[in-house]
């Protein structure tokens, strides 16, 4: 398995912090404190942090996960879901869709994740990447996929990597309107997708029908009436 080449990382990125380790619980709790600007890597995460409180599955050296230290701003989280499928159509030539509001697909199956924390005025965004898994545990075979799995192929991380940073660096220079105009051209879950969301108090189902000016999903259910939803847990129907 080809690992991370660190020092051609750090020469692509003169002056940026650059942490690794070969081994973290979380590289977001690793993350808290530095400054903006501020990347950590990992060879593994023990304790990886995934949506609603799940762990991120982070096998020995075969993906990448990192984070961020970054400013707040708008729609953060639809940005880095965009960098992230346009690292991953650079380096490794395949496209992606965007399932809002945090994960990037290839095949309908899961190959990329954001998360994102606020703390102490940062972002911290985590993002997960599979790069060259050939195989998931079986409660998350059904829903995941590596770009090795995907593709047949291994995958070098580290162009992976240094595409994803270039692209965050690039996305993140856009207004609102304009990542909100991209994210909807880029996922198939934006308008149009019959859905089902997994709430607290019962799953909503609907047909998507666009994102709010606040980046937020707006479900249309069959009975006409439109529904926010204010975070995930979306899956096509059916699915």
């Amino acid at each position: 398995m080809t690992p991370l080449d660190i020092d051609r990382i750090r020469r692509e990125f003169p002056g940026r912090p650059i942490e690794y380790f070969p081994a973290v619980g979380s590289t977001m709790h690793a993350a808290a404190g530095r400054p903006p600007g501020a990347v950590v890597l990992a060879g593994e995460q023990t304790s990886g942090q995934g949506r609603h409180g799940h762990s991120w599955h982070s096998e020995p050296g075969c993906g990448i996960y990192c984070s961020l230290v970054l400013h707040p701003m708008p729609v953060l989280t639809l940005a880095l879901g965009l960098a992230t499928a346009d690292a991953i159509t650079r380096a490794a030539g395949i496209a992606c869709d965007l399932r809002w509001p945090n994960d990037v697909l290839l095949g309908g199956k899961k190959v990329a994740g954001i998360l994102v924390q606020l703390a102490a005025n940062q972002a911290i965004a985590g993002i997960g990447i599979n790069v060259n898994h050939r195989r998931f545990p079986a409660a998350l075979a059904a829903e995941a996929t590596s770009l090795r799995m995907h593709t047949g192929r291994e995958i070098p991380p580290t162009d992976i990597l240094i595409a994803l940073l270039n692209a965050v660096d690039e996305f993140l220079k856009l207004d609102k309107i304009s990542i909100l105009r991209l994210f909807t051209h880029a996922s198939s879950y934006a308008s149009g997708r019959r859905v089902v969301v997994h709430q607290p108090e019962g799953d909503i189902v609907g047909v998507t029908a666009g994102l709010d000016p606040s980046g937020f999903l707006i479900v249309r259910r069959d009975d006409g009436t439109d529904t926010l939803i204010l975070a995930g847990g979306v899956r096509a129907a059916g699915s």
